[in-house]
């Protein structure tokens, strides 16, 4: 693979009408007592040779290594924000390479012509608000009246979950409802007082979709999941049942002759990945028979009782670069030649603070190593996490979590971080106005990537220290200060409960994932839904790890399968249940796959298991 090419998929993985409108069905017994109102409402067409599914682009526009091109750099057209987004969106999440199997034995990226309408909603209390966006399909049949509601992976921008959501439901000609849930790629340039608006394009004021509050004394980046102070992870639920009921409001205004369209009348799957499957389960949970049916892929998913993520994130951004080396044949990227070195000085650290065992590196290796299998982790979770440790993702994870978790304001960490933009030297320095403008379009939502950057402020307090910084993350989820019962607090709130009864729920999951480990989110929440009686099924899936774009890496298509297709089966299965009740839901299943090396990809080797009743 080229070196720009490379660099592409590593950034795009890091990630008008004004008014408003509440529509209430008095004699639907699940409509709620008051709809939210929606602010900033924009309706535009996309037909010709600007659709809803890839913007006119086609599979070999997102295949592209270059981002489609800003006519301005500095200053995009709204249509040109969306197109970038779209194509960043859809290579950060799935495996468009040939062979890969997308749109030739799973997905599609047939062109899906119609209507897109976007507003902000706002979670009741929540200082800052979250985008909602729907997509209608001109094929939308209102005789057959369906909904696909989805929240971002990771904390992508709101086109995050169109490689998924969006390719199933436009390809049924359903209606597609996305929302942010609260984070997303809205950045705010501190010194340049520049955000976005609800058209992707940048701004100096006006109704911006993320704007820190008045009086921030802090310079550089500050970004929503980290700077809302309305600790997003907590209302995940509640993102994704505000994206269902702007979902039915756009199709009021779509189809007024035809509406009201409510819960009752209009069938809707959740279906989500990743982060966006951790906002399925909690939607799960909310009363009011919003969904007919769910599907999660790989849940970002904690329970009560049990060890929350982060406590696991920290843990790992301390011991897993250590830990690694007492594991062979780990995938490349990153590039081991260059990683060893690092890691090694790791161990050494960690030795020195008295975190391992061991007098030399081997054995300071298994020490940590034996901690991270103590704490859950299997041997082939951890081989796939070596990517998130070649590229920082822990500690970026750790310092974006912990900031939210506590609703701390930008410049205002308990461990010293912030975030800014690169100079060309690799220091920290002031984003030009083509940088910032890129944002909204390539930006993964969390920071370092897309020419913005995590300044670890313990570096020049502490240079003796090179742990100070991961310590501190890792004592706000172990420690006794205010900050740490702070941020606890923030994760208690985040805890998934039990969904409500008899909503069909498929929970999939890759058994080598290493980034949201199966053994610490769906294997725990699983045996507590069905505990409280929820009707769901679990495939867990060998050869799997967390992230399908790696799959263009040699060396990751030769030991993984990809996720996506099982998410796209288990869709099918649940519909055509709804469709036809003599048709089985899926089942239980341990799915043993095969990875497809350097053949294309065949239906066998993923071993899609049917659904009962066939």
């Amino acid at each position: 693979m080229n070196t720009s090419r490379r660099a592409s998929l590593l950034c795009a993985m890091l990630p008008i009408f004004a008014g408003s409108i509440s529509v209430a069905d008095a004699a639907d017994p699940r409509a709620p007592a008051a709809a939210p109102v929606f602010e900033q409402w924009r309706e535009t067409p996309h037909r010709g040779g600007d659709d809803l599914m890839t913007a006119g682009l086609g599979l070999a526009g997102l295949r592209a290594s270059v981002a489609p091109a800003f006519a301005n750099p500095a200053s995009p057209t709204a249509g040109e924000a969306r197109r970038r987004a779209i194509w960043s969106s859809w290579r950060g999440i799935a495996d468009l390479t040939p062979g890969g199997g997308f749109g030739e034995i799973y997905g599609t990226l047939q062109s899906a012509p119609g209507r897109e309408f976007s507003a902000y909603g706002r979670i009741p209390g929540a200082s800052q608000p979250h985008r909602v966006l729907v997509q209608i399909p001109d094929n939308f049949d209102p005789a057959r009246r369906c909904l696909v509601a989805t929240a971002s992976s990771g904390s992508r921008g709101i086109y995050g979950a169109i490689s998924v959501a969006g390719s199933w439901g436009l390809a049924h000609g359903c209606a597609v409802a996305y929302t942010d849930k609260g984070a997303g790629s809205d950045y705010y340039d501190l010194d340049a007082g520049t955000g976005f608006q609800a058209d992707g394009t940048p701004a100096a004021d006006g109704a911006l979709a993320f704007a820190p509050a008045k009086g921030t004394a802090a310079h550089g980046v500050a970004f929503k999941h980290a700077h809302s102070g309305d600790n997003p992870e907590a209302d995940w639920g509640q993102h994704l049942v505000q994206a269902v009921q702007f979902g039915l409001q756009a199709l009021d205004r779509a189809y007024p002759q035809s509406a009201p369209f409510t819960p009752a009348n209009t069938r809707t799957l959740g279906v989500g990945v990743s982060n966006g499957g951790g906002a399925v389960l909690r939607a799960a949970e909310i009363e009011g028979n919003w969904f007919d049916a769910m599907v999660a892929g790989e849940p970002n998913v904690s329970v009560a009782g049990a060890a929350p993520l982060y406590d696991f994130v920290t843990q790992a951004a301390l011991l897993m670069p250590c830990a690694l080396l007492a594991v062979d044949d780990l995938p490349q990227p990153p590039v081991q030649a260059q990683a060893r070195p690092v890691w090694t000085q790791q161990c050494a650290a960690l030795r020195t603070a008295g975190l391992v065992q061991g007098e030399d590196t081997q054995a300071q290796a298994h020490s940590a190593r034996e901690q991270l299998a103590k704490a859950g982790l299997s041997e082939g979770a951890l081989r796939a996490g070596a990517f998130s440790t070649g590229f920082d993702l822990w500690r970026a994870i750790a310092v974006t979590y912990a900031s939210a978790y506590g609703g701390y304001a930008a410049g205002q960490h308990p461990c010293g971080y912030t975030f800014s933009a690169t100079a060309a030297d690799g220091k920290p320095g002031t984003a030009s106005a083509e940088l910032r403008a890129s944002w909204w379009g390539e930006a993964g939502g969390i920071p370092p990537g897309s020419g913005v950057m995590l300044v670890d402020g313990n570096a020049a307090q502490a240079p003796n220290d090179p742990l100070r910084g991961l310590s501190c993350l890792r004592s706000l989820s172990t420690g006794d200060s205010a900050d740490a019962k702070r941020v606890r607090a923030g994760i208690a709130r985040a805890a998934a409960k039990a969904p409500r009864t008899g909503l069909p729920i498929v929970v999939i999951h890759g058994i080598d994932d290493g980034l949201v480990p199966i053994s610490l989110t769906s294997d725990r929440y699983v045996p507590l839904a069905r505990a409280a009686g929820a009707q769901i099924a679990y495939w867990r899936l060998t050869n799997a790890q967390h992230f399908d774009s790696l799959l263009a890496f040699p060396d990751y298509r030769k030991r993984y399968v990809p996720l996506l297709p099982y998410l796209f089966a288990a869709m099918d299965q649940v519909w055509n249940h709804l469709e036809d009740p003599a048709r089985g839901l899926p089942q239980d299943a341990l799915i043993q796959t095969t990875p497809r090396a350097e053949a294309p990809l065949q239906p066998a080797q993923l071993s899609i298991p049917s659904a009962s009743g066939r």
